[in-house]
């Protein structure tokens, strides 16, 4: 199944845990301003993976206006006209590790606890076992106790636990968690015999 066809799916309506009526999404051209307040309000330790400088508007443009979804694909969670979560499936594509896939994720702190990450990673895990990965990581900073408990809940274990090994902006150590998860892929997702 091509992912294209995946994607036909979105939007999707999902209910939280605690009623809230949201869409989940893929990103689209549209939403470079509210993906980057999203990115702002979230707290600065819980966006260490991030890469690139968040202030930077350009940033966010060129990710909703030049997707390219073979390689990162992003969710959105939305509630009315706000991202209130993004988890982003990040493959490879060639290379020794072209089999896993990696997963981030972050919940606006006004929705913590309404099952948002929960809802965007299941959806993830579903649609890299269709990509034909065979397993997805994780990386969170030891602090993120409600993403760790949340990935333990959807079957991901601890690989590996560094302690102070990643600096955050302020050069504050923080603990280095990489999480796995092996999935189940059918044989027609993952290449074999034909």
């Amino acid at each position: 199944m091509l992912l294209i066809d995946l994607l036909d799916k979105y939007p999707m309506e999902v209910t939280l845990r605690d009623g809230t009526r949201c869409t989940v999404r893929p990103v689209s051209r549209r939403d470079d301003v509210k993906l980057q307040k999203f990115f702002l309000a979230v707290p600065e330790e819980e966006r260490l993976f991030i890469k690139q400088p968040i202030t930077d508007q350009t940033l966010f443009r060129q990710w909703c206006r030049q997707p390219d979804f073979e390689r990162n694909l992003p969710l959105l969670m939305l509630h009315k006209n706000k991202v209130i979560g993004e988890a982003t499936l990040h493959q490879r594509g060639g290379g020794w590790k072209r089999h896993v896939g990696l997963i981030t994720v972050l919940t606006h702190p006004e929705f913590r606890g309404r099952d948002v990450s929960k809802v965007l990673v299941s959806e993830l895990i579903n649609i890299a076992r269709h990509c034909g990965l065979r397993k997805l990581e994780a990386e969170v900073n030891g602090e993120r106790k409600i993403a760790l408990h949340v990935f333990a809940q959807l079957g991901f274990n601890v690989l590996m636990r560094l302690h102070d090994y990643v600096l955050d902006m302020k050069a504050v150590p923080h603990d280095y968690v990489l999480l796995g998860k092996n999935l189940k892929v059918e044989e027609e997702f993952a290449g074999i015999g034909g």
